[in-house]
């Protein structure tokens, strides 16, 4: 079990035998008028407002609210929970006592997510039956609505408003999918989409109408008559690929005033105490530590948050996709070497070594195929696929030769390199060019040049002659705030990137980088125009940043048939299929690479590993 760092606080019995007594009032004068109060009485007075401010949320306090406020205050709701759509958040202080809380939360209904919060005494909670109950190790904050500075100016390009329609939901769920959290039940959502005690906010491309991101609000007056008028944040996300800076803040933001107008006292939210990106930013918009807990029934969704670390923990996404839907199916598996993810899958007898997406089923031979790009290109040239018209580097060759033979615009590649190490796009001269070549031997004795084709880099993936997905794949690009330097923006941008696909895809700060940025006329100590996007790579490969565009439903039926003739001449049964197409949606094509272990996990919300694990173990496909 984890150790968890923090302890529940003894707090006083959640029964309540007596209110507490209201502030006292001043004498009047003769005139009826009270006095000024004195300095004694005004910091009596602060102090008290800052002994409250630090009480731990229970049912007592809450209780005692109410009797501090009006007389005629409306009775607080018992043992409230509001269905959020990825499951129910049960108000912990408005349960009597912890057992009731308890046996509420054990109700948890199967493929949701329950979250118990300001949970006074969470260790009497989990003793009613610590076998299914866990201490959430999440840290609580909040933010004062009174002491809220809202921004001088507003972030351009990103528009907020109220999730609506179906379709802002499916994209919702793309997001948090793409984030690893619970996806809304979209019937629960939109039966409450236009409720005033829970706001679902978006946050969209004010040009082109894309959903970056997505919060939810809870008013706590309207769900259970709370006496301190406190409002709470939920399920905040922003798209992984997304290039707008800020977007995040923006969305807090925005819930922030939404609440304050609606005269909200405060802003509550609970996030996981080793997110520190999130923690910054709470912290530089004024949210502080408050004592209350959170209590969850033990679930497949949280199974990290209360076991102890296993080999499965060290898995990258692309390993961990594959292994957590085999054991959906119970499908053992054996973890022979979590640091460069390979692992073993049994099931009835059959047992079948994988490394991520490349298993025993892909021969040796179409892995010498896909690993050497020239041979790729003589395979796929022989299968009547187009392919660029590359050539090897001769030994002693001056590769500025080519610039003339094969055009002014080369590219220039580790013969069998991977994850876009090494690659040069777009090279016009004769020094750029040999310095390429220098960057490409690095990583391979021999490199291959080939004529540079304008178009969409396209990634098809094919899994056991079906086309299972296809993605645009964009290069790196940040956006410009006017205030950070390209390379402060390159650093954010690579970070967040980072933090979202466990460290899988970042943006390196190396020559190609700089090549790119000052090919596009800046230098890295330039601070970018506010709004102003700039791609700082040339190749479009996900391990160096680069982001991608779902086109599985538009893609051209010309390219999905060619995908399949690539993977049937390399004779392998799992590959990324990579192309250069001026529009994904149009028939035509320059087929460039083929990629024996591609990633599933990136694109997902597709079946990805479900046909892969049909492939490997028909009997247990789920119909």
């Amino acid at each position: 079990m984890n150790k968890l760092k923090r302890t529940a606080l003894n707090v006083m019995d959640d029964h309540v035998s007596e209110p507490e007594q209201p502030l006292s009032r001043p004498l009047l004068n003769k005139r009826g008028v009270a006095p000024a109060a004195g300095r004694g009485e005004r910091q009596s007075r602060s102090e008290r407002q800052r002994m409250l401010r630090r009480r731990q949320p229970s049912y007592a306090h809450l209780q005692a609210a109410r009797h501090r406020g009006h007389e005629q205050a409306p009775a607080i709701k018992p043992n409230v929970s509001l269905h959020c759509g990825w499951g129910r958040l049960l108000f912990g202080h408005t349960f009597v006592n912890e057992q009731e809380l308890a046996a509420s939360l054990l109700e948890e209904s199967q493929g949701e997510r329950d979250i118990a919060f300001y949970v006074a005494r969470p260790h009497v909670v989990v003793g009613h039956d610590p076998q299914r109950l866990f201490l959430d190790p999440s840290d609580s904050y909040r933010l004062w609505l009174n002491e809220y500075q809202p921004r001088r100016d507003r972030v351009k390009g990103v528009r907020v408003r109220r999730l609506r329609t179906l379709a802002d939901i499916e994209q919702v769920n793309a997001i948090y999918q793409r984030c690893r959290m619970q996806p809304l039940d979209v019937d629960v959502v939109m039966d409450k989409r236009n409720s005033q005690e829970q706001l679902y906010l978006l946050a969209e491309d004010g040009h082109t109408g894309a959903v970056l991101g997505a919060v939810l609000g809870l008013n706590h007056g309207l769900a259970f008559n709370d006496p301190e008028s406190g409002s709470s944040l939920w399920s905040l996300a922003v798209d992984p690929a997304c290039q707008m800076p800020q977007v995040g803040e923006t969305l807090v933001r925005h819930l922030a005033e939404k609440m304050q107008t609606r005269g909200c006292h405060y802003l509550d939210l609970s996030v996981l105490h080793t997110n520190q990106a999130a923690i910054g930013l709470y912290q530089r918009l004024g949210f502080r530590q408050i004592q209350t807990f959170a209590v969850k029934k033990k679930n497949a969704i949280n199974q990290a948050l209360y076991t102890d670390t296993s080999p499965l923990d060290v898995l990258n996404p692309y390993a961990r996709i594959i292994v957590d839907e085999a054991i959906s199916r119970g499908i053992h598996v054996e973890v022979e070497d979590a640091e460069h993810n390979i692992f073993t899958l049994s099931w009835g007898g059959r047992r079948i070594r994988c490394h991520e997406s490349l298993s025993d089923l892909t021969p040796a031979t179409a892995m010498t195929l896909c690993q050497n790009k020239w041979l790729t290109q003589r395979c796929l040239q022989r299968a009547g696929l187009k392919t660029p018209a590359g050539v090897m580097l001769a030994d002693g060759q001056d590769p500025a030769e080519l610039l003339e033979t094969l055009g002014p615009r080369l590219v220039v590649k580790p013969h069998d390199g991977e994850q876009g190490k090494g690659i040069a796009v777009d090279v016009r001269d004769a020094e750029t060019l040999r310095a390429a070549v220098e960057t490409a031997q690095r990583y391979s004795s021999q490199v291959l040049i080939e004529p540079f084709c304008q178009g969409d880099d396209l990634r098809v993936l094919v899994i056991n002659d079906e086309v299972v997905a296809a993605a645009v794949r964009r290069p790196a690009t940040i956006c410009g705030t006017g205030q950070h330097s390209i390379a402060e923006l390159i650093e954010r941008t690579s970070r967040r990137r980072a933090a979202m696909t466990g460290g899988e895809s970042t943006i390196p700060m190396d020559s190609e980088t700089r090549r790119c940025v000052e090919a596009a006329g800046y230098q890295l100590e330039d601070v970018l125009a506010e709004g102003r996007s700039l791609a700082v790579r040339k190749t479009a490969n996900l391990h160096t940043g680069g982001t991608l565009e779902d086109v599985t439903t538009v893609l051209h039926p010309a390219l999905r048939e060619a995908a399949l003739r690539a993977a049937r001449a390399l004779q392998i049964p799992v590959t990324g299929i990579d192309m250069l197409v001026p529009d994904p949606t149009l028939p035509d094509y320059v087929l460039i690479e083929a990629n024996e272990r591609p990633g599933l996990a990136n694109h997902e919300p597709h079946p990805t590993a479900q046909r892969f694990i049909d492939m490997l173990f028909p009997t247990t496909r789920q119909h």
